[in-house]
């Protein structure tokens, strides 16, 4: 028990560690880009929507934590509180914002790719609707639900058969988001074969590499490897990869979508040169420009 409690300990101090790197990270990230009014195109802001619910997410965990765990001498599961339940619940639609945001990534991608003269700028609206509404509702459902038929503990038992109004749209945004990632790795394979097509050098197979791992972050695939099992296998392993790995994808996201993209750092240039004209600055651009708008 004591070993078991200690482990427990120690992963909860890694994740809060990551939380808590990846909600600085968004933060400086979101400042970054509503700085910068040059950058906030269609693009950014889905991204700047995405790091919105990354950084309710990390602040969710930190609530979620502290209220659960505040009394180490009683078992949080036999807790039923007002701000316990609404601590968990606060949690559940911080959890699916993030993961509609995730779904609309992959899904603003997959339409530039596909109809690249579709005015994509209009559908944001829509894509907000989706983000925010969908999670909204579904949350409100549950949480009316659970009032109604499940009035137990603290709302956090993941055997509820009602666990699975949060549960269903959280697989349905992964695996949507593993379909459209082999498609857009299929036409990564496609461009990649036909602008290098001369080439015999392995080069267009590590830009290739490179483009494709970029989207795994972005589109949280990390999660489909436990998606179908039962909640009770594999119990370690899903702890460490959805718990210790998620809670950096904040942080993942923010580097790779905002500290190193090409635009901002040329827009952060720009600002530098023209108030400290005698500073040199260099520009490392994100591989994968070519490749993912």
């Amino acid at each position: 028990m004591r070993t078991e409690k200690n482990h427990f300990d120690t992963l909860k101090l890694i994740y809060s560690v990551g939380y808590g790197v990846s909600l600085a990270a968004l933060l400086i990230a979101g400042l970054v880009f509503c700085c910068f009014r040059k950058l906030l195109c269609t693009r950014n802001y889905i991204h700047l929507h995405l790091f919105a619910t990354l950084i309710l997410r990390s602040l969710c965990v930190f609530i979620k934590d502290s209220v659960l765990f505040a009394d180490r001498s009683t078992d949080h599961c036999t807790v039923s509180t007002l701000g316990c339940k609404a601590a968990v619940s606060f949690f559940h639609w911080c959890v699916l914002l993030n993961f509609s945001w995730l779904l609309v990534e992959a899904l603003y991608l997959q339409t530039l790719l596909l109809f690249t003269f579709t005015h994509v700028g209009k559908l944001l609206w829509i894509y907000a609707a989706v983000g925010w509404g969908a999670p909204s509702v579904i949350v409100v459902i549950w949480i009316l639900l659970k009032k109604q038929f499940d009035d137990e503990g603290c709302w956090d038992d993941l055997e509820s058969r009602l666990w699975w109004i949060i549960k269903t749209p959280i697989l349905l945004s992964i695996f949507t988001n593993f379909a459209i990632f082999l498609n857009i790795s299929r036409i990564i394979v496609q461009k990649t074969k036909s602008t290098h097509v001369m080439q015999t050098e392995p080069q267009p197979y590590r830009t290739l590499v490179r483009s494709t791992l970029l989207l795994v972050p972005l589109f949280g695939l990390h999660y489909v490897v436990f998606a179908l099992f039962p909640e009770h296998v594999g119990v370690k392993p899903r702890l460490y990869l959805e718990l210790v790995l998620g809670s950096f994808q904040g942080f993942i996201v923010a580097l790779l979508y905002c500290f190193l993209n090409g635009e901002v750092q040329k827009e952060i240039q720009r600002t530098v040169r023209k108030w400290w004209p005698e500073v040199k600055t260099n520009v490392v651009n994100l591989p994968t420009q070519e490749f993912i708008p």
